[in-house]
């Protein structure tokens, strides 16, 4: 029995490890050092790019939280990134040459995992396969992926913000759908009158964007149907009134008459926990976001859990094509890791590698398919993928909004986030007790 993995990245070398560490043999394939792209420069597995943190390490953190589950599910990358971390505050961040080369060590070590170095242009069809390619797939292979889910992988250029639903100002907002269509809590409406709305669009035209270099933002061919929504101000001053602001088929119960301009909120997951600002793609800096957006009644005290973006990126449209388990839902014996999954940050692309490899390692056994409950990190962006309810579905980091609502309402934010932290924990501990024990 053996089952292929398919890129050495975090989330790769985390499945290989979680496959191997249940006694099944696996091949894992990496292209480096026989190819790389201008991103890569070390042969080593577990390359960090971008940065050499791993995001907060309080548990009282998203983040923290996330990294505390994988330790107690027995993570590879948790065990050897505590092992050469350096100073960083409240944030864990590793010395990246010790973290690779560790990682790899480990890897290449184990006598269950073969080390392939190649290139593949073709999924294979013998075994149980994880892809964990990431967002830098070979354009080979990418099509191939492509092919196998019936669509192209999904590219987006800009995306919207999303809020937590707790600090939308409720005494300034009224849910709705135009024309009463859709059910009266489809949207959250954030009015505004005529002089909020003038001001707010002074200050959207003159906030500081962030420098891309990558795309060319003002590219009407390229942006037209998802243009920042500062570009489209640049426009009139009532264009966003006719726009994604635009108040035909609403009614403020509160004055009994249309505004004059809305901003809809449209929500982000099935739980209602958190809302992304329908048609406000941006640009803008993130303090920009919040200072200019909290100009809007409603958002005063807005808490983001993503920022608006604009990138290149490549990810798979997960909620049609995977399960909770991150297998296909039409193959079951293909399962997907990483951030092509649509979870994004390394601790996020190194927990769903975990998750697929377990569950491939299942799967070869003839087990039950391993689902964590969503309030825990680890299984809230699981949920996330595979069941998100937006019609525009987008990557999402870990972050307290996409966890289940407390039972009780915890003002103080700081007590708030140990109150989810404890619960997800019990509740991991729950399920890995649980398994011991069968």
């Amino acid at each position: 029995m053996v089952i292929n993995v398919l890129g050495a990245g975090l989330a790769g070398s985390e499945a290989a490890w979680q496959i191997a560490k249940r006694g099944i043999k696996v091949k894992l394939y990496e292209m480096k050092p026989l190819k790389k792209t201008p991103a890569h420069k070390s042969d080593d597995f577990c390359e960090l790019i971008c940065s050499n943190s791993l995001k907060a390490s309080r548990l009282e953190s998203a983040a923290g939280l996330l990294k505390e589950e994988m330790r107690r599910m027995g993570s590879l990358l948790m065990e050897v990134a505590d092992g050469c971390a350096v100073p960083a505050g409240g944030a864990l961040a590793v010395d990246r040459d010790k973290f690779s080369s560790g990682v790899t060590r480990r890897l290449r070590e184990h006598p269950l995992i073969e080390i392939i170095e190649e290139e593949v242009k073709n999924i294979p069809s013998d075994n149980i396969t994880v892809i964990a390619t990431g967002p830098l797939t070979s354009d080979a292979l990418a099509e191939k992926i492509a092919e196998m889910c019936g669509s192209p992988l999904h590219f987006f250029d800009a995306a919207a913000p999303v809020i937590t639903a707790e600090s939308i100002d409720m005494d300034f907002a009224f849910t709705a759908s135009r024309y009463d269509k859709g059910g009266d809590d489809a949207y959250i409406n954030c009015p505004m009158n005529k002089e909020e709305y003038e001001a707010f669009h002074e200050a959207l035209v003159n906030a500081q964007r962030a420098p891309r270099h990558d795309v060319d933002v003002m590219n009407p061919k390229v942006y037209e149907g998802c243009m920042p929504v500062e570009i489209l101000a640049q426009r009139g001053l009532d264009t966003l009134r006719f726009g994604p602001m635009k108040p035909v088929g609403l009614k403020d119960p509160k004055t009994g008459h249309r505004p004059w301009a809305v901003l809809q909120l449209r929500t982000e997951n099935a739980e209602k926990t958190m809302y992304n600002l329908v048609g406000f793609q941006t640009n803008l800096r993130f303090p920009e976001q919040k200072r200019v957006f909290g100009m809007i009644p409603a958002l005063h005290n807005a808490e983001y859990v993503r920022y608006g973006v604009m990138h290149r990126n490549t990810y798979l449209e997960s909620p049609k094509l995977l399960n909770a388990d991150y297998s296909m839902k039409e193959n079951p014996d293909i399962f997907f890791a990483g951030q092509m999954t649509g979870v994004e940050g390394y601790m996020e692309s190194a927990s769903s590698g975990l998750i697929a490899g377990i569950n491939a390692a299942g799967r070869a056994k003839g087990e039950s398919a391993f689902i964590l409950p969503v309030d825990t990190m680890t299984g809230a962006l699981a949920d996330y993928i595979s069941n998100s309810v937006t019609k525009d579905f987008q990557p999402m980091g870990a972050n307290l909004g996409i966890l289940p609502a407390l039972d009780v309402h915890i003002r103080d934010k700081k007590e708030r986030a140990a109150a989810y932290s404890e619960r997800a924990i019990n509740s991991l501990e729950r399920v890995l007790n649980g398994r011991n024990q069968e």
